[in-house]
């Protein structure tokens, strides 16, 4: 299918940029499929709005639809019962694990991927969900679907006894960017509208990391896609100009941002999204297209975002142009100038080794404080002066000049180490990807930065303490959660919903430190105490 598909794109890959497949055939998200039933739940109380939008309907919606129509104005009891007559309540992704108390941290992670995989999917009629082809992961909890950002991480602990399933995984991948041009936030209709960080490529390379090249190779035609997705509307874009994804910078130079399709409130999050634009005094359209790309960068939500000392009312993520999205794009246009090399395409090779040298300057040249790498704000056309683990993506991804990279590393190591892991930024703002938070994806980028920088003792301490935080708590609870207070050492809190346990990217993550490092299996064989004064940790 991919090299089928191969042939075309090279042929593009040469001249203009291969437009991602138009999206009027699109599964219509519930806001849209039923509009009158949705927004009248939406605006009750009835259910948490995720729980709302994930229901499946129990026949044509159409039909249900009309049949509300007919009914109404409906009482909220009879809303209640009319709802459970005509769809299935959504389950938990697994709300309560049934395992052994004797288990270790190592057994436990190796005993939930079964519990989080999910069989291939073909029927149509699912409600919200995108059916997929082929066996996949959820995160766990409420995330009942696939996540795109998140399954990198998960990735990472899948070893070889899992290759059949990291391969099923990339396929899928591969198949949505096919269907609908872009791989969407997640596999639900509602998540269409956007995408999350690219790290498909990423993902390729996870199945041959001996030889990544001849994976992206395989993969061609797929990672073209996402970058037609993710630099569409670059063309005739002026110098401080922005479209879609796209933005010209002062220079003419063109980085990406996060953007959404569409500037309405979340299905997945309708009654948060109408508070928060209520609470503003902006357009509430804005709002919303910014609530949208919030959660397009998977930090939904952050203060990065914010203006000032403002909260969420202030978010303004399409005015931001974000290190990390365009390091991510850096290293998707190696992944593909790699794999067109591989396959002797030397006229593709070059192109994409000059899109990335292009990008790797603009970065250098905008994304860049003076001190460390930031995102770059439009309002005020100058760098933020806003240190975040984002700021480690150029090093990640080596997008960094070494010096650069250094002065990152010291002020990494000096203000977002804190005693349970790498923060994802210094504020106390009450959202989720704020202090006191840590979370598994910034610990292996930052890991991963040191690392290819030559700063091995600053790696491994990042990691002993991400997995003294994850054992600490798996011994308190049985669990591993999706997000950990690495400051006070307790459970992570904050934004729209109460922490998660699975947790897809923390075991994933967790997993590959304690397989990489010899020093950290002695954390492996933590078992659950379930009492915290029982849980003193070696090291």
């Amino acid at each position: 299918m991919y090299r089928s598909l191969l042939a075309v794109l090279i042929l593009c890959a040469c001249g203009s940029e291969a437009p991602p497949p138009t999206a009027s055939s699109d599964p219509l998200p519930p806001s849209l499929a039923y509009p009158e039933l949705f927004h009248r739940v939406a605006k009750s109380e009835l259910y948490e709005p995720k729980d709302w939008v994930d229901m499946t309907p129990m026949r044509p919606v159409a039909q249900i639809e009309a049949d509300y129509l007919n009914q109404s104005p409906l009482a909220e009891d009879e809303l209640a019962a009319f709802v459970a007559a005509n769809f299935t309540p959504a389950e938990y992704a697994a709300r309560e694990f049934s395992l052994p108390n004797d288990r270790t941290l190592t057994e436990h992670i190796e005993a939930l991927w079964p519990l989080l995989t999910r069989s291939a999917q073909t029927n149509q009629n699912a409600g919200s969900l995108l059916p997929l082809p082929n066996p996949y992961i959820v995160p766990g909890g409420r995330f009942r679907e696939v996540y795109y950002w998140d399954t990198y991480f998960t990735m990472l602990g899948l070893g070889e006894e899992h290759a059949e399933l990291k391969q099923d995984i990339v396929d899928n991948f591969a198949t949505l960017l096919e269907r609908y041009g872009r791989i969407p936030n997640g596999n639900r209709s509602y998540y269409l509208s956007r995408s999350q960080p690219p790290f498909f490529h990423l993902m390729v390379g996870l199945l041959n990391e001996e030889q990544p090249e001849q994976a992206y190779a395989d993969y061609l035609g797929s990672l073209m896609i996402e970058h037609a997705f993710w630099t569409a509307d670059a063309a005739d874009l002026q110098p401080d100009n922005a479209k879609g994804r796209s933005v010209a910078m002062p220079d003419g130079s063109i980085l990406q941002r996060y953007y959404d399709d569409r500037d309405v409130p979340r299905d997945e999050s309708y009654r948060y999204d109408v508070e928060t634009a209520e609470q503003s005094n902006r357009d509430h359209a804005e709002v919303y297209r910014d609530l949208r790309a919030g959660a397009e960068s998977g930090w939904d939500y952050s203060s990065r975002w914010f203006v000032g000392e403002g909260g969420l009312e202030t978010i303004q993520t399409t005015a931001m142009v974000p290190v990390d999205l365009n390091a991510l794009l850096y290293g998707l246009e190696r992944a593909i100038a790699a794999g067109c090399q591989f396959t002797g395409d030397t006229a593709c090779a070059e192109r994409f080794t000059g899109l990335a040298s292009t990008r790797k300057a603009a970065i250098n040249t905008y994304l860049w404080n003076e001190q460390y790498y930031t995102d770059y704000s439009l309002g005020s056309n100058a760098p933020i002066d806003h240190l975040t683990a984002a700021s480690l993506y150029p090093l990640f991804l080596r997008a960094a000049e070494p010096e650069r990279a250094a002065a990152t590393l010291a002020a990494a190591e000096s203000q977002l180490l804190a005693p349970g892991g790498i923060l994802p930024t210094l504020n106390r703002s009450g959202e989720q990807w704020d202090a006191p938070n840590g979370w598994a994806p910034h610990q292996w980028i930052a890991t991963s930065a040191a690392r290819n920088f030559n700063q091995d003792e600053f790696a491994a301490e990042i990691a002993t303490r991400w997995v003294r935080t994850v054992s600490r708590g798996f011994c308190e609870s049985g669990k591993l959660t999706e997000k950990y207070n690495v400051i006070e050492n307790d459970e992570g809190g904050g934004g729209e919903y109460p922490n998660q346990d699975g947790f897809g990217w923390t075991n994933g993550v967790t997993a590959r430190f304690i397989a990489e490092d010899a020093n950290l299996t002695v954390y492996g064989e933590i078992a659950p105490a379930n009492d915290s004064n029982a849980c003193e940790l070696p090291g």
